[in-house]
């Protein structure tokens, strides 16, 4: 039986109620204030120094600056070849910068695509700090810049997103007219990916499903690989497939069998890059 209090016509509720309103009210504002910051806190790792340059390399480049809608000042490397080859724009990870892209960048000139490589805000040279919305921001400033100040025609625009720039690559792909995507090593939701992590298994349904790559893939009628090893160590192979089923025709899956997370073009090789470039030029493998 519940127990009230009233004094001078007041009615009290007994003192564990005001506990358990004053928790919840505490939970609630913590997950509209704080936890954006939080979850950027446990997903971004980025660098400032580069590691290497395209000098070293000897790679011939164009060192570029754009402007994001909310006025940040990004950084990126265009590396042009000759004739009317796709672009690539390629969308890196969460961690580093573009000089730990590089050697990819090496194999995908040797196959004859174009590649715009750019920073998102924080990393590199690139201002500010990242979160979702910066970096959506930040794919659809680099699209724009080619196209409006490099000329690039959009059917001559490719998006490759690894890991959590897979999920920039579908922003941009919703918001922007593109040849084709390639989403690489991309999970469906950060949802999903706390319920592969022991700290977070627990608290994982309380999380928003932030990053939703399987909720927005259905929505790109444009061709799509997915490409995934077998044996990442970070996303589950198991969300590379379940991303390929919720997506639309025209679609591809390329499973890359002994590759983890960050090794997919190392272990694929040959077999990686002839059907990335096949992919790029003609939207097959």
């Amino acid at each position: 039986m519940t127990i009230k209090k009233k004094v001078l016509g007041v009615v009290f509720m007994p003192v564990k109620w005001v506990y358990l309103i004053v928790l919840i009210l505490v939970l609630i504002g913590g997950h509209y204030f704080f936890y954006p910051k939080i979850e950027s806190f446990f997903i971004f790792f980025p660098s400032k120094p580069f590691d290497l340059t395209p000098e070293a390399l000897r790679l011939k480049y164009k060192d570029v600056y754009f402007t994001t809608e909310d006025g940040k000042r990004l950084h990126g490397w265009l590396f042009p070849v000759e004739g009317d080859n796709p672009v690539v724009i390629h969308l890196h990870g969460n961690a580093g910068n573009i000089s730990h892209r590089l050697d990819l960048v090496s194999q995908l000139l040797k196959n004859k695509l174009q590649v715009f490589l750019i920073d998102y805000r924080g990393f590199g040279k690139s201002e500010g700090r990242p979160s979702e919305k910066g970096l959506y921001m930040d794919g659809v400033a680099a699209y724009d810049h080619l196209v409006r100040k490099e000329g690039v025609l959009p059917r001559n625009i490719v998006l490759h997103g690894h890991s959590i720039g897979a999920a920039v690559a579908v922003g941009v792909a919703l918001n922007r007219e593109v040849r084709s995507v390639i989403l690489e090593s991309a999970f469906t939701s950060t949802r999903d990916m706390a319920k592969t992590m022991p700290l977070f298994r627990i608290l994982s349904p309380l999380f928003p499903a932030n990053y939703a790559n399987l909720q927005k893939i259905s929505h790109l009628h444009i061709p799509k690989l997915i490409i995934h090893g077998d044996l990442d160590e970070i996303v589950p192979f198991s969300m590379g497939e379940r991303l390929f089923n919720a997506a639309k025709e025209p679609k591809y899956f390329l499973c890359l069998k002994g590759a983890g997370h960050n090794d997919t073009y190392v272990v694929g090789g040959e077999s990686y890059f002839r059907a990335f470039t096949a992919f790029a030029k003609d939207s097959k493998i």
